[in-house]
């Protein structure tokens, strides 16, 4: 008898009745064309060959068949059998097979054995495809999940059916809080009418049965704003119908950024051939307006409304000159003088000038500086140009009223000096332009002074940063070089 352990857990005891040609041939058909799923449930335990008289063993891979000269005596050895297999076709055995066999023996006939060693082929051919499926899909799903872009899958109207994983890990959300979203409120982190169906590249992209794309911004959590391109990708099915949607979102707010400076650099370039023109071509002009305007204000003889109109043109002439030097000393590379500047001092200093302002306003002001701040490497006069600059936005941020906060820091390598303020705000449609020469939403000034302010940090090799929230306030910090402990005598290395 075979060991318990070869047929413990099979449904199927099978015993095989054969001539060797059959047997063989039966047997290598089995062999090549089930799989491991199918033999967890079938045990072949021992063969039959009538009318032998050689009986050879047949080989599994890890044991060898016993064989018999008859049916009868591999049943009586073998009594665990439950099914057997007829592989010679013969009519007289099949007739006797099916009069001799208890009920607990099923008999199969050769025929109906092909059949299922074909439907075993097919169950391979199943799996392996299952298996190459599960492989491909699996790879996929690596691949989108590592991306850097955020991607989701929606159906035809719009809603998320899938997404990959930096599409969660961005939106702070699981799975089960994404799936069922309009795209609108997970892309465009909208649910304003705007971003109906014909207003965003998804409406486009069904409409026209084409690839389309936009350019989003957010103000995220910190109140700094990010610029997203978003792609959209229809699907469609064999019959050219538009049954899933492919949305992709790339943060490009550092390309933005780049993009913004070489926008202001072009146009300082502009802006400085234009101040050297004017100052030759306008400045000479207006200073003999002035000069003859002066002389007729001392003439003798002239009435009030004569004089009235000198005084206006005096006055314009002063302030179109005014305008003329801060555009050119905006234009003209800074030539003062670096040296060590003890910042907490000079925000003091500043500070107390900037008072009165600030009381006359009705805002309160809070200075925290650190003292373990490092000196700074730049002019002492433009970085308290700078903090003026800053100073009196924020104030006239706050026409109600409310709180400013002047705070000296060290970040890492960096000496951080902060102006924030409680008021109204900057929109998101203005953040990108009030760096801008010349942008003012004041309506009086030149709207250099923000322009002013970054030239000045950019030349000494600091940053400027703004954070920003409607409502809330505006927050903007100077990160400024410190002056390194490099010996005087060069020793140092």
């Amino acid at each position: 008898m075979q060991p318990a352990s070869l047929i413990e857990n099979k449904r199927y005891v099978i015993g095989i009745i054969g001539d060797i040609p059959a047997l063989l041939t039966f047997w290598q058909m089995f062999k090549e064309q089930s799989n491991d799923v199918v033999l967890k449930d079938i045990g072949i335990v021992a063969a039959a060959l009538p009318s032998e008289t050689v009986l050879p063993e047949v080989h599994d891979s890890s044991q060898a068949i016993p064989t018999y000269a008859g049916y009868r005596k591999m049943l009586e050895n073998h009594p665990e059998i439950n099914m057997l297999i007829e592989a010679t076709g013969r009519p007289a055995l099949l007739h006797e097979l099916r009069n001799y066999l208890p009920p607990g023996i099923t008999l199969v006939e050769r025929d109906a054995a092909n059949f299922f060693i074909n439907l075993l082929t097919s169950d391979k051919i199943w799996v392996a495809c299952k298996l190459d499926l599960m492989h491909t899909q699996n790879m996929l799903k690596t691949i989108i999940d590592q991306m850097d872009q955020e991607i989701l899958f929606l159906n035809n109207k719009g809603v998320v059916v899938g997404m990959n994983k930096t599409a969660l890990v961005r939106s702070g959300k699981s799975k089960k809080g994404l799936m069922g979203k309009p795209y609108c409120d997970v892309f465009e982190d909208t649910d304003k009418p705007e971003c109906g169906y014909e207003k965003n590249p998804f409406g486009q992209a069904m409409e026209t049965r084409a690839p389309a794309e936009t350019v989003t911004s957010q103000v995220d959590s910190g109140g700094r704003v990010q610029y997203f391109r978003i792609y959209v990708y229809p699907v469609f099915d064999e019959d050219g119908t538009v049954n899933h949607v492919v949305a992709i979102r790339r943060n490009i707010t550092e390309r933005t950024s780049i993009e913004n400076r070489l926008q202001q650099a072009e146009k300082l370039a502009s802006i400085g051939e234009l101040s050297t023109y004017m100052a030759h071509e306008i400045r000479n002009p207006l200073f003999t307006i002035s000069g003859f305007a002066n002389s007729l204000m001392r003439a003798k003889g002239l009435d009030d409304k004569a004089r009235e109109k000198l005084s206006i043109i005096l006055t314009e002439s002063k302030r179109l000159d005014e305008i003329l030097k801060s555009l050119m000393n905006f234009t003209r590379p800074t030539e003062a003088q670096v040296v060590e500047v003890d910042l907490n001092s000079l925000v003091t200093a500043t500070m107390d000038v900037m008072s009165l302002p600030c009381r006359n306003q009705g805002v309160k002001a809070h200075i925290d500086l650190d003292k373990s701040v490092a000196r700074v490497k730049a002019n002492p006069d433009l970085i308290k140009q700078c903090l003026i600059n800053l100073v009196k936005n924020a104030v006239e941020a706050m026409e109600g009223g409310g709180k400013l906060f002047v705070t000296t820091s060290m970040v890492r390598d960096q000496v951080v000096l902060t102006v924030e303020d409680t008021g109204h705000g900057i929109p998101l449609a203005i953040r990108d332009k009030i760096f801008s020469p010349f942008f003012s939403t004041k309506g009086k000034g030149s709207g250099l002074g923000l322009a002013q302010t970054r030239k000045i940090v950019d030349e000494i090799g600091g940053d400027v940063d703004l954070v920003s929230k409607e409502g809330v306030g505006t927050k903007l910090t100077l990160r400024l070089p410190p002056t390194l402990a490099v010996a005087k005598n060069g020793d140092s290395e």
